[in-house]
């Protein structure tokens, strides 16, 4: 279950609330994480070999000026609900253009699209997915963030938290034997407004998990839970909410609040 899986992680090492600002802009590429790399350099080369290696490789780009201002739309709207017309406006493309793009990025693994749950009792879900950046670091340089106070004082702090803990939840959970991100994570939203950020689908039982950036949770933050009631047939596991504390705490009897460190 994924609240015991966290917790596995018996010691672990608590962080400042502005320290895990500073990771969530720095990323968490190998190089990145080792002292010393320039962060700036680092992005500025890795784009121009993304580029010119992996962009050209996997499609017919003909103006890889014109793809960088795509990621940067796709930056601008990690954590959100996909609009690939309004991505393909901005960036002065087609939808047709725009939809091949997004698929060199998921190909590549720079950017991971979730499904919403879909049921055909529930008829009021919606069918819009959700795209997230895999390196917060990397949508940061892009969005032009200089520091981790201008992101963490920013509109996008929320989706920024949101894409930091889905990312590394999906990193984490892709090395488990048997769970593979595309067939078990999604997420849950329907048109009156109840949203769970991520579900996590094991042998018919649904866990969910929603995504804070404060430091303390209560019931409130659980409330969408209920809805998976609703579903026929699917049960509904322990959930938790992950958010700024350093450690895991009760929310209700099966819920629990599951600190950052435990990611």
């Amino acid at each position: 279950m994924p609240t015991q899986e966290y917790m596995k992680k018996r010691n672990p090492t608590p962080i400042k609330y502005n320290e895990v600002w500073e990771n969530i802009w720095r990323g968490f590429f190998p190089e990145i994480v080792a002292e010393g790399t320039d962060w700036s350099r680092f992005y500025s080369s890795y784009i121009r070999t993304y580029l010119d290696r992996d962009v050209s490789k996997l499609g017919q780009v003909g103006n890889l000026m014109q793809f960088e201002r795509f990621m940067v739309a796709m930056a601008a709207r990690t954590g959100q609900l996909l609009n690939i017309s309004d991505v393909a406006r901005d960036t002065g493309i087609s939808q047709q253009t725009a939809e091949k793009w997004l698929s060199i990025l998921v190909a590549s693994n720079v950017v991971y699209i979730l499904k919403p749950y879909y049921n055909n009792v529930l008829k009021r879900l919606i069918k819009t997915p959700k795209a997230y950046f895999l390196d917060t670091g990397l949508a940061s340089y892009l969005l032009g963030w200089d520091n981790s106070q201008v992101l963490r004082n920013g509109a996008m702090s929320g989706a920024m938290f949101e894409t930091f803990v889905v990312s590394e939840i999906i990193k984490s959970w892709a090395n488990v034997d048997g769970v593979t991100p595309n067939l078990n994570f999604c997420f849950f939203r329907d048109k009156d407004g109840n949203e769970i950020d991520l579900l996590i689908k094991r042998s018919g039982v649904l866990y969910p998990i929603e995504i804070k950036k404060h430091m303390s949770c209560d019931k409130g933050d659980i409330t969408a839970f209920k809805q998976l009631d609703k579903i026929p047939d699917m049960k509904r596991g322990e959930g938790c909410v992950v958010c700024m504390a350093n450690d895991v705490l009760p929310i209700t009897a099966t819920d629990r609040a599951v600190g950052v460190c435990y990611l």
